[in-house]
């Protein structure tokens, strides 16, 4: 990748009227409280808050007087909603022109020349490559992306796409809950291939859900959270980071007091042991 990332992303999908519902000051804080605690990327969606929270994001942006070449932007394409566009049905466009309209209408809303990271959000049955390649080339010599990648594609839906144009990321799911990725071949494949993961909800579902999984797990996390004195979040997502292949979680949270201790998680070096015990609380069960 030509664009260098912050090792954890800040995730935006929440910031706007999905659910946080900031305002334009608060993101604007928000903001430069990433960027002061090494968070300098930023990952966005056409499709959050309905198509409305880059463009707050953007106003945000604009007053926070942040220096544009401080931080880095990625957004993704493809997903065509019902909510705030005139659509029939939900469904994927992965033309040469709804690509780069997609994208121009994202510099627009992001008060930006550039993105530095543009993703497919989700794979198409009916996505061409070479169509794809057209539009990608054509937005990177006019200046308007600078690297490309995707997000949630399989490797054989990489490798359809590599064929004609370079992939530089992959955004995924993976976290201490949802580990196939590093059995499936996927962490493996972008090893490879020299392929930038990115993980959402890098937390799993360890706080969102009360089943047995999490609750072997939670109860693992009590005792390393008193030997490593860190918070559990924290633990997770060093979890994540400890993999090989270099995964940046992207961290949703809006909670400055988390954002100013996400950075302990790049610090943490778990233990070889503690990891191998996350998975199989997480499992339920030895590792094979």
């Amino acid at each position: 990748m030509k664009t260098k990332l912050s090792p954890i992303i800040a995730g935006t999908m929440n910031w706007g009227i999905w659910d946080k519902k900031l305002s334009t000051k608060e993101m604007a804080h928000l903001i430069n409280i990433c960027v002061e605690n090494k968070i300098s990327t930023f990952d966005h969606a056409d499709i959050y808050g309905n198509y409305t929270t880059e463009a707050d994001f953007g106003k945000a942006f604009t007053e926070s007087k942040m220096d544009r070449n401080k931080i880095q932007l990625i957004s993704k394409c493809g997903i065509q909603h019902v909510n705030g566009r005139n659509n029939s049905i939900k469904h994927y466009d992965y033309s040469k022109e709804y690509i780069v309209w997609s994208v121009e209408n994202s510099l627009k809303n992001l008060q930006t020349d550039y993105l530095d990271v543009l993703l497919l959000h989700r794979p198409s049955p009916l996505m061409v490559a070479d169509e794809i390649a057209e539009a990608v080339e054509k937005l990177k010599k006019e200046g308007k992306i600078i690297d490309f990648g995707l997000s949630n594609f399989t490797n054989s839906q990489t490798d359809l796409i590599r064929q004609k144009t370079e992939v530089t990321c992959n955004q995924i799911q993976f976290s201490a809950t949802h580990h196939q990725a590093m059995l499936d071949g996927s962490l493996d494949y972008m090893q490879i291939h020299n392929i930038q993961p990115m993980s959402w909800n890098p937390l799993g579902t360890v706080f969102r859900e009360d089943i047995e999984q999490t609750r072997r797990l939670k109860k693992l996390l009590v005792q390393l959270v008193e030997k490593y004195g860190v918070g559990s979040d924290t633990i997770l997502l060093s979890w994540v980071l400890k993999h090989p292949a270099k995964v940046i979680p992207v961290a949703g949270t809006v909670n400055i007091a988390r954002i100013q201790q996400l950075d302990k998680a790049v610090k943490l070096n778990l233990d070889k042991l503690d990891w191998f015990a996350i998975w199989t609380e997480s499992m339920g069960n030895k590792v094979p």
